[in-house]
C-alpha cells in the first residue's frame, strides 16, 4: 500500500468519525471524533497516519482563530486578571512536581523521565528537553499521549453533563466579516510568524506563531478576515488525526504500570484543578466553567478548541494556556535539577 493511499484511509476515518460524532451530539465532535476513530483504528494496527503536515496545518488554523478573540477591549479585560494567570502558572507547575514524585516512587523510572513524563508543557516541547537529559523519551511520550487522551475526553464530557456552554460574556464583539482575499493575507503572514518561531526553536511555533500574528493585528484594530466555520472544523479534524496516530499497537501494554499511575495522577490532578476552580471562581470576576478550561491539564490546542466550540470566555482560556506554557518550559530544566538534588540528599 502506498503512502498516499494509507493517508486517504487515515482522513477518510478521521472524517467519518467526526460526522458520526456530530451527528449523535458528541461534545467537541470534529476534535473527538476524529481522535477516537483514528485512535481505536491505529492501536488495531490499520494504517490510518496522518502527513507531518497535518498536525501544523491545524495548530495554525486553531492559533489564528484565537488570536482574532483579541481585540483591544478584550486585552484590557485580561490584564486584570493578571494574579489568576500568575496562579495558573504556579498551579501548573505544582501539577507537574506532584505527578513526578508520585511516577518516581510506583513505577520505578529516574527522576528525569518521570519530571518530563508528568510536566504539564507541550508533549512535543517535553520530549525534546527530555530527550537532552537523557531521559527515555518513550516513556515521556507515552505519558503525555495518555493524559491528552484522558483530558480531551473527561472534560468535554463532564462540561456537556454540566450544560457549560455559551454562558461566558467575556468574549467581547469581534469582527464576522469573511473576505477571502483578507484570510489568504492572514495565513501567509501566520506561516511566515510559524517559520520564524521555528527557526528560533521557540515553543510550539504553529500555535503560537500564528496566534501572535492573529492577536498583533487583531490588538490593532486590523480586521482582515474572520476564520469561516468549516475551515474551524476542518483545523479540528487535523489535529485529531494527528493525535490518534500516537497510538500504535500495544500502546497499554508498553509499560502498564507507568500508564496506569498516570492515569491515577491525571485523575487526582483534574481533582485538584476542580478544587482550584471552585475556590477561584467564588473570589475573582472570572466564571467557573472558564476558570476551569482555563486551569485543566490538557493541552493548548485541545482546551482552547473546548473553550471555542463551547463560547466559553476563549481569550481567557487561551491566556492561562499560553502563560502556563511559558512557566512550565521556562522553569522546566531548573526546577528538575533542583528536585532530583533534593530527592538525592533525602536518600
Amino acid at each position: 500500500m502506498n503512502t498516499f493511499t494509507k493517508y486517504l484511509i487515515g482522513f477518510a476515518a478521521a472524517l467519518a468519525g467526526a460526522l458520526v460524532a456530530n451527528a449523535i451530539g458528541l461534545p467537541i465532535p470534529w476534535l473527538l471524533g476524529s481522535l477516537l476513530a483514528t485512535a481505536v483504528l491505529s492501536l488495531n494496527g490499520l494504517p490510518v497516519k496522518a502527513p507531518g503536515v497535518c498536525r501544523k496545518v491545524g495548530l495554525t488554523i486553531i492559533g489564528i482563530s484565537l488570536g482574532l478573540y483579541f481585540t483591544p477591549d478584550m486585552v484590557s479585560l485580561l490584564l486584570e486578571y493578571w494574579p489568576w494567570l500568575l496562579f495558573g502558572m504556579v498551579f501548573s507547575v505544582g501539577l507537574g512536581v506532584l505527578g513526578s514524585l508520585l511516577l518516581y516512587r510506583f513505577t520505578g523510572v529516574d527522576f528525569v523521565t518521570a519530571w518530563f513524563a508528568s510536566a504539564m508543557g507541550g508533549a512535543s516541547e517535553m520530549a525534546n528537553m527530555a530527550d537532552q537529559k537523557g531521559a527515555q523519551i518513550d516513556k515521556v511520550v507515552s505519558a503525555h499521549s495518555l493524559r491528552v487522551l484522558m483530558i480531551v475526553t473527561i472534560v468535554p464530557f463532564f462540561y456537556q453533563y454540566m450544560g457549560y456552554q455559551n454562558i461566558d460574556n467575556s468574549v467581547l464583539q469581534q469582527n464576522t466579516q469573511i473576505h477571502w482575499d483578507g484570510l489568504i493575507l492572514l495565513f501567509g503572514l501566520a506561516y511566515m510568524f510559524a517559520r520564524f518561531f521555528e527557526w528560533r526553536r521557540w515553543s510550539n511555533p504553529w500555535t503560537f506563531g500564528p496566534l501572535l500574528a492573529a492577536i498583533l493585528l487583531t490588538v490593532s484594530d486590523i480586521h482582515l478576515s474572520a476564520m469561516p466555520p468549516v475551515i474551524s472544523k476542518i483545523g479540528q479534524l487535523l489535529i485529531g488525526w494527528a493525535l490518534g496516530n500516537k497510538f500504535s499497537p500495544g500502546f497499554f501494554k508498553s509499560a502498564p504500570r507507568l500508564l496506569s499511575i498516570v492515569a491515577v495522577s491525571v485523575t487526582i490532578s483534574l481533582l485538584l484543578t476542580a478544587l482550584a476552580t471552585y475556590i477561584l471562581a467564588n473570589i475573582s470576576a472570572i466564571p467557573l466553567p472558564t476558570l476551569g478550561l482555563g486551569l485543566a491539564p490538557g493541552g493548548v490546542a485541545e482546551m482552547t478548541i473546548t473553550a471555542k466550540v463551547l463560547q466559553l470566555g476563549v481569550p481567557v482560556v487561551t491566556a492561562f494556556h499560553v502563560s502556563r506554557m511559558v512557566a512550565v518550559i521556562g522553569t522546566a530544566g531548573v526546577l528538575c535539577r533542583f528536585m532530583e538534588g533534593w530527592l538525592q540528599r533525602r536518600m
